[in-house]
């Protein structure tokens, strides 16, 4: 069975202005799809075919350079649009309490998203992870990904300039304080750190 582009959890319009409808028309509906297509086309008519993604990652890593930054962009851009949504709201109390005590408080983990986000060389993704019942941020370069390894991913951020220039041009800043201050969804992430592990992608 071939992998599947992951719906957008909302309309494409939803996001605007920090993101807009024709940033995720190529976004989502290109440069997703090719990550999928790829990975599909890889795998046909091998044992990861009818597996879940995450084998394939695991398996591509260190051995097919190809295979893995299509099938771990493919898991990170699913990972993404779930980590977006219209309206933030608010932590949940248990998610709350370990942001203040791993940053200070939200407002301090929002400051050293954006920097670290901001000050992240080329291409890659930011993101807000779980390791050992502490929460930390942590990078990616490129096509990298957290989803197998040692942390249980809770938001990420992606960094690429294809995310955001159609909107903000080349200012990183802008786009990463409209993402972090509106449109990160912690209900998702709430969700992630009451599962106790990895996300897994939609099959």
């Amino acid at each position: 069975m071939a992998f599947e582009v992951t719906p957008l959890p909302y309309e494409p319009s939803a996001l605007d202005p920090a993101i807009s409808a024709e940033t995720l028309s190529f976004h989502h509906g290109k440069h997703h799809k090719a990550y999928v297509d790829k990975t599909n086309a890889a795998v046909a008519g091998t044992d990861l075919e009818n597996g879940p993604l995450e084998d394939v990652i695991r398996s591509a890593r260190g051995s097919n350079q190809g295979l893995f930054n299509n099938s771990a962009q493919s898991w990170n851009h699913g990972f993404y649009w779930n980590s977006l949504c219209p309206s933030s709201g608010t932590p949940s109390e248990e998610l709350q309490s370990m942001i203040n005590d791993s940053f200070g408080s939200s407002e301090a983990l929002a400051t050293q998203l954006k920097e670290r986000g901001v000050g992240h060389f080329s291409n890659g993704w930011v993101w807000l992870v779980e390791r050992g019942g502490k929460l930390e941020i942590a990078e990616t370069h490129d096509g990298d990904t957290m989803a197998d390894q040692d942390c249980n991913p809770l938001l990420v951020i992606d960094l690429w300039e294809h995310a955001y220039y159609l909107d903000h041009q080349n200012l990183r800043p802008r786009y990463l304080d409209a993402v972090v201050d509106g449109k990160l969804n912690w209900a998702f992430a709430a969700e992630n750190l009451v599962r106790g592990s990895t996300w897994k992608y939609p099959s």
